[in-house]
């Protein structure tokens, strides 16, 4: 039988809640302290699930059923047997919905395979669109689902996009624009020491962090260093 959204929720809300729990990302709704791992697996089992009641699931406000939508969706995007259309379908869905998707760890979980997976070698202009919306989760969205352009080996729009929100004012899209030219900068060093070497200096210290994590000590000394000699947008480091 083809999986439901209310079957998948009634297992959801049956599974044990651990003594000690967990962080969970603040957001709006209600969030039970439930085992990733749990969720993850139930997910997998109801992975045939079909876009409108994976909507229905995003629709609820407890935190983990949405988590388990989004890792539904991932899991649909990763499988090499689904069809395009349904990868379009859950792309569609992802951006249709981003109201739902709006915390860290849920963008996190489905844009690589559902956006990042949909775009590859398609235009990736939403992705520079989502670069400056108002809302942080679509800034976030747009440079997480260039994770998968780079197992591709395809950077360009890695720091294309981190260039637009090289001043954003948010620290969960500052950290992901960081990590994500680290990333990008272990198979092309010369592109992330270039972005550096343009905005090191006035770049958001939390982004710079992230960003320079694994260089040298002295490279890393020397950008970090750049950055004490410039007030920036958020005053010196200390």
């Amino acid at each position: 039988m083809t999986p439901t959204s209310a079957a998948f929720t009634e297992r959801l809300m049956a599974l044990p809640v651990p003594e000690t729990r967990t962080y969970r990302p603040s957001g709006p709704g209600t969030v039970l302290g439930l085992r990733m791992r749990d969720i993850f697996a139930l997910a997998k089992e109801s992975i045939d699930m079909e876009p409108g009641e994976i909507a229905k699931l995003l629709d609820n406000d407890v935190h983990e059923i949405r988590v388990g939508a989004c890792s539904i969706m991932d899991k649909q995007a990763r499988r090499k047997r689904t069809p395009d259309a349904r990868r379009a379908q859950l792309y569609d869905l992802y951006l249709g919905r981003h109201d739902r998707i709006n915390t860290w760890d849920l963008v996190d979980l489905a844009a690589p395979y559902v956006v990042g997976g949909h775009l590859y070698g398609r235009s990736r202009s939403t992705l520079y669109e989502l670069g400056r919306s108002a809302h942080w989760w679509e800034r976030r969205t747009a440079i997480v689902a260039t994770s998968y352009f780079i197992r591709q080996n395809d950077l360009a729009d890695t720091f294309g996009i981190a260039e637009i929100l090289v001043d954003d004012p948010v620290a969960l899209v500052q950290k992901a624009y960081g990590g994500w030219i680290r990333e990008a900068g272990k198979r092309d060093r010369a592109l992330l020491l270039g972005f550096l070497d343009r905005y090191a200096a006035t770049m958001p210290r939390t982004a710079l962090r992230y960003a320079v994590e694994h260089l040298d000590g002295d490279l890393k000394a020397h950008y970090m260093g750049l950055a004490r000699q410039s007030p920036g947008p958020d005053g010196p480091l200390p």
